[in-house]
């Protein structure tokens, strides 16, 4: 079964580029093309992708709304997105995050990234492990005074899951938290997953702005 794909961007020839190239995949069917974010939202209500690429700056609407809009959407199952940007530092990109995209990458990336990108959100996963995101998340964070959090929905969590959302927080993938809490991957998940539930929150990038926005991670402090 393909993973299905729609493509958003204002430039024909990025769309060409890849449309060419995702489509030499075997699991991978590009479905659609939208020029801005109003056609991405008509398109995937029409075509119901699995994964949308977002471009960030368009005319009419930008990936930020677009993406907004459509993780509140009723499409069932919703789209994962995935915001592709030129900007390494784009304060567009943490809203998009903010707004319900599921990571993201720049449009300068090895090809393989791109498509590892896509099967790593199409699972469910969201793609927070680039030393980028890291950089992104605390520039921002770095700008911004935190948020009180939640007394009652911190004390939900135990001690072990408050420092996987530290890890998680700081950009670790799953491996990478494995190795540092010397468990295995399948309890770090379990983990993730519970603190999700129990924040209210949908996944991983949700959990980034959540730690960085409640003062739980502080910008630039590596304890």
């Amino acid at each position: 079964m393909s993973i299905r794909l729609l493509i958003v961007d204002d430039q024909e020839l990025v769309r060409t580029g890849f449309r060419l190239f995702l489509e030499t995949q075997d699991d991978l069917e590009v479905v659609g093309e939208a020029r801005d974010g109003e056609e991405a939202i008509e398109l995937a209500h029409d075509l119901r992708p699995d994964v949308i690429l977002m471009d960030i700056r368009m005319p009419r609407m930008d990936g930020v709304e677009a993406t907004a809009r459509l993780t509140a959407s009723r499409l069932t199952p919703p789209p994962r997105v995935l915001v592709l940007t030129t900007f390494d530092l784009d304060e567009y990109v943490f809203g998009a995050l903010r707004a319900g995209a599921a990571g993201f990458l720049l449009k300068d990336a090895p090809r393989e990234r791109l498509v590892e990108a896509i099967r790593v959100v199409y699972a469910g996963e969201a793609l927070l492990s680039p030393s980028i995101t890291r950089r992104l998340v605390e520039d921002f964070a770095a700008r911004t005074d935190p948020l009180e959090p939640s007394a009652a929905l911190l004390e939900e969590l135990t001690p072990r899951e408050r420092e996987v959302l530290v890890l998680v927080a700081r950009g670790l993938s799953n491996g990478e938290i494995a190795k540092r809490l010397v468990v295995t991957e399948a309890t770090v998940k379990s983990h993730v997953g519970s603190l999700l539930m129990k924040l209210g929150l949908r996944d991983r990038v949700q959990a980034v702005v959540f730690a960085y926005e409640h003062g739980i991670v502080v910008a630039g402090d590596p304890s």
